[in-house]
């Protein structure tokens, strides 16, 4: 069998095919000259591919291949969130992110709804919350649902100034990085769309008001989990991805979740270890529940579990900027979010 046969020109090149650029054409004539072979013999010895690649092989572009996932684009969707400034419930920068989530997804899903309402806080005082929600292949039965948090806290209060602890958090790992994923993991599923169903839960108000006791937080999660998008609608998992971007990346088992859906944590963490990031994807459980978004979804008979690092030094500190974000991180956590919709 005879080999097949490249020519290189530049930094590109090109297995002869289907794609053959002219200047290729050319090269090709006056090598199948120089071999005694007529070109179109040439020609169909050579394998016909769908793409070719850059300062590399060619190489077939696979449906695998167009399901990876982009750090680099999802370090954009961190940078362009911090660019709106805070994400806090009823202020501009919240107005602009939101409306610039749905111009992205509106760009990407197959369909693209909010959820608007007007909340209470104990105080009294009255705030806008908006829910999006994205959907791929909304007519699939079997869905898989993913949900991140897209407010910032509105007060700093574990910085280590207390100056600071009327500000607001630039909120880069604890908001931003959890939005990114889902952005990106939408932009991979625009060029593959998943063999099932998947939804994209941006939710508002998550880090609002107080834990411990709790007041006035989980305010989107809790609103969906009362206003499905069917009273029948239960999807096969879930995964709340939240600080996820965290440069120094450890994650290990969060305890509620292991104990409402055990069988959603061992798939998250089976495919972590088959991908070869168990050194990221700790095997040991926190020894405290961790009150997040999984909560009320839990709680409405969702089996959605809670992926998050908070062993972050700089939680709901005015220190969680763009400089304790790591694209490397990013990608480990995109490669398993990817992984899991195969």
């Amino acid at each position: 069998m005879i080999a097949p046969v490249t020519i290189a020109f530049g930094s590109t090149r090109r297995i002869l095919g289907r794609r053959v650029l002219p200047l290729a054409k050319a090269l090709a004539k006056a090598l199948a000259k120089a071999l005694a072979l007529p070109l179109t013999l040439l020609l169909l010895l050579a394998p016909v591919l769908d793409g070719c690649s850059t300062g590399g092989d060619a190489r077939t572009v696979s449906a695998a291949a167009r399901l990876e996932f982009n750090a680099d684009s999802a370090m954009s969707y961190v940078r362009q969130q911090l660019a709106f400034g805070p994400r806090v419930p009823g202020t501009p920068g919240w107005q602009q992110t939101g409306d610039w989530i749905v111009t992205r997804l509106q760009a990407t899903a197959d369909q693209v709804t909010e959820q608007k309402w007007t909340h209470t806080l104990a105080s009294g005082q009255k705030i806008p919350l908006r829910n999006i929600f994205a959907r791929f292949r909304p007519d699939a039965t079997e869905r898989i649902l993913y949900v991140a948090h897209w407010d910032t806290r509105p007060r700093a209060d574990s910085d280590p100034d207390p100056a600071n602890h009327d500000k607001p958090i630039p909120g880069a790992n604890d908001g931003a990085s959890g939005v990114a994923l889902l952005l990106a993991v939408a932009d991979a599923l625009k060029k593959a769309p998943p063999s099932a169903g998947v939804d994209l839960l941006f939710v508002d108000g998550e880090d609002y008001g107080t834990f411990g006791p709790d007041v006035d937080v989980l305010l989107g999660s809790t609103y969906f989990a009362s206003h499905l998008p069917t009273p029948e609608y239960r999807p096969l998992f879930g995964v709340v991805w939240d600080m996820i971007g965290d440069a120094d990346l450890n994650i290990p088992q969060e305890m509620y979740s292991a104990q409402k859906a055990p069988e959603v944590v061992q798939r998250v963490w089976a495919k972590a270890k088959e991908l070869g990031y168990e050194e990221y994807f700790l095997p040991d459980m926190r020894t405290y529940t961790i009150t997040d978004d999984h909560y009320p979804l839990l709680a409405a008979g969702l089996r959605v579990i809670d992926v998050i690092d908070l062993d972050y030094n700089v939680h709901h500190a005015m220190g969680d900027d763009i400089s304790r974000v790591s694209a490397r991180s990013l990608q480990i956590v995109g490669d398993v979010a990817m992984a899991l919709l195969r």
